[in-house]
């Protein structure tokens, strides 16, 4: 029998082969310990003879009856091209290719890719091969779909709650930037052969699209990078555009798609073949005397396009939520502006009454009115030269917005009472939390003055789209409070974090602020716990649920009524109470009676049940087992 064997094949190449976006194609992947020689062989019984085939150590092998492939067997009723075997290092692993009648390993017909371990038998009709390889072969590391790559991150960050120890979410980028950063396809073994022996047994690795996801437990910010310029050394052969990313959890965050999107944000712009960390991303900004810290992608670039927009003379209208920072950022407009020797007036739309308005903004004459004894300089005029800041803009009247727009047009004013005209410089930044086209639609609100307004137009996120600030934001709320307290410095904890993170924060940043300014006053212990917001940020029990008593839960008799009801005797149908019940005041009892023990440390008396952290924190709000019900 003939068998040609084709050349070791460039495994680095670019592959269709791709477990891209998550796919699960290539799940059972065994990588091999490498050995000098490896010998790899099959065993091949064909009617009344049997012979031997080598296998290469690298390379592909066709099963078939035609004159394509390399293993050719005699059966009629064999496929052309019957089945491939994949050789990698001495491992093997093989698929059938769609043949009618398909292939067996060990009696089961195979679906898809099959790993070979030595000894297993391949049936192809009438034909029989027991494959052998001598390398050592170790379990499997697996190319992880995105999902299940995302459950193992999940999973890590509910085992720090419990250890405290950090762990790193890593993004490495494949793809070359430079050359215009197209989609392209990356085999998954090749990179998977690539990184295996720089990772441990307990790190994972997945593959999206262009990008090497890596989740490395148990490592601190130095560890984390040891690991992964050894990853990179490696790659810089296969993918030597490969840079990368770090985020390190709990400091970075507590969730899944803010560790993603700090590691994300720091490969991306890094130079090939070097790596960041997500906590080197944050720009800090110092305005006024404060400084602003920006995490997040978006504000990020948002901050990018104020720069721009501040050397330009166009009017700014700001959009968002009430204290998504409407305010710092025309205070960014104007001090990073050619008017910054100017004055930056503010005027609050919502704040005056009708009466007022419009002398606050274009000043009255003397004996304008009653009450108008001098003659005053109305806001827009005393920011001649300079930035005038209308906050709260969908709150003007008609009448006001039509004076505007005639200030704007012809950049001259009229006081209240006056006869002539002032000539003023001023440039109009506008802010509101009101869809004023909806505003224009009602008649509210007047369209060529929202067209004039919004020469440039800024929409600023609120703080629950932009979670990747909160840890930074929250860990220095905490310290500038412990320092105006003169009290010493608070550590938040990983149930606390995941608390902040999964919070709605209606108020914004504002709230974030003033919830830690709290916690801070009421609280002398040396770590903000969960406990500690769940009053502030709510979670209270269910309505109608009563306050356990005395010892969460135990008489002053050290028996509970459940107890005392099972231990009862039962008559006729006496003392039979839904079992849906029993069980959750059992667990409520169980619950307050750990949290008396782990003397109200959620995750000890988490442990103490076995119970996963998450869980104990969301029943314990359900049953009212806070701290103080159990003061």
């Amino acid at each position: 029998m003939a068998i040609r064997l084709p050349p070791k094949p460039d495994t680095w190449n670019e592959s269709t082969r791709s477990a891209d976006d998550g796919g699960t194609a290539q799940q059972d992947t065994i990588l091999p310990m490498r050995a000098g020689n490896v010998d790899a062989y099959l065993l091949l019984f064909e009617g009344p003879s049997s012979s031997v085939v080598n296998l290469p150590q690298d390379g592909e092998v066709v099963v078939g009856r035609g004159e394509g492939a390399q293993v050719r067997l005699r059966d009629g009723s064999v496929s052309r091209s019957h089945a491939r075997i994949t050789m990698t290092g001495g491992a093997a692993q093989i698929a059938d290719l769609g043949s009618q009648n398909g292939t067996k390993v060990n009696g089961e017909t195979i679906a898809g890719t099959r790993v070979l371990s030595s000894g297993d038998v391949i049936t192809v009709l009438t034909t029989t091969m027991v494959f052998h390889s001598s390398v050592r072969q170790r379990a499997a590391r697996q190319m992880l779909p995105a999902a299940a790559f995302r459950i193992r991150v999940e999973e890590e960050i509910d085992r720090v709650a419990r250890s405290r120890r950090s762990f790193a979410l890593v993004v490495v980028a494949l793809a070359d930037r430079e050359a215009g950063g197209g989609r392209r396809l990356f085999d998954h073994l090749a990179l998977l052969l690539a990184v295996d022996s720089q990772l441990r047994r307990i790190d994972a690795v997945a593959l999206t699209g262009s990008e090497l996801l890596l989740l490395l437990p148990e490592v601190d910010t130095a560890g984390a990078r040891d690991v992964v310029q050894r990853v990179l050394k490696a790659l810089r052969g296969p993918v030597p555009s490969a840079r990368a990313g770090i985020a390190v959890g709990p400091a970075d965050g507590n969730d899944v798609d803010v560790l993603m999107i700090g590691a994300r944000a720091a490969a991306e712009p890094t130079a090939r073949g070097e790596l960041a960390l997500a906590a080197d991303t944050y720009r800090t900004i110092e305005l006024d005397g404060r400084n602003l810290l920006v995490a997040d992608p978006a504000m990020l670039r948002l901050i990018a396009l104020l720069e721009r927009l501040a050397k330009a003379d166009l009017p700014v209208l700001v959009c968002g939520e009430t204290g998504t920072g409407k305010e710092l950022a025309a205070t960014v407009l104007h001090r990073w502006s050619n008017r910054a020797a100017r004055p930056l007036v503010v005027l609050n739309c919502a704040a005056l009454p009708e009466a007022l308005a419009e002398s606050e903004r274009f000043g009255p004459e003397k004996g304008a009115f009653t009450g108008a004894v001098t003659q005053k300089t109305g806001a827009l005029e005393a920011a001649d030269g300079g930035t005038v800041f209308l906050d709260e803009l969908g709150e003007l009247s008609l009448a006001v917005q039509a004076k505007l727009l005639r200030a704007l047009e012809t950049k001259r004013i009229t006081r209240v009472g006056g006869q002539g005209e002032v000539a003023v410089d001023i440039r109009i930044v506008a802010a509101t939390n009101r869809d004023l086209d909806a505003e224009v639609k009602a008649g509210r609100f007047r369209q060529d003055l929202l067209f004039r307004l919004g020469g440039a137009t800024v929409w600023l996120p609120p703080l629950r789209d932009r979670r990747r600030e909160i840890p930074p934001l929250a860990q220095r709320f905490v310290a500038d409070a412990c320092v105006r307290a003169g009290r010493e410095a608070m550590t938040i904890a990983p149930e606390a974090m995941q608390l902040l993170l999964d919070y709605a924060w209606p108020g914004t940043v504002r709230e974030l602020r003033n919830v830690i300014d709290y916690v801070v006053a009421a609280h002398d212990d040396p770590v903000v716990a969960a406990w500690h917001l769940v009053e502030r940020l709510g979670g209270e029990g269910r309505s109608g649920r009563t306050r356990p008593p005395p010892h969460a839960g135990a008489s002053s008799s050290g028996s509970h009524p459940l107890l005392e009801t099972l231990d009862a005797p039962v008559r006729g149908g006496e003392g039979f109470v839904a079992l849906e019940e029993e069980v959750r005041e059992l667990e409520k009892l169980r619950m307050g009676q750990a949290l008396e023990a782990a003397k109200g440390n959620q995750t000890a008396a988490a442990e103490l049940l076995k119970m996963a952290l998450r869980t104990f924190q969301a029943k314990a709000k359900a049953y009212g087992l806070r701290r103080k019900d159990r003061d």
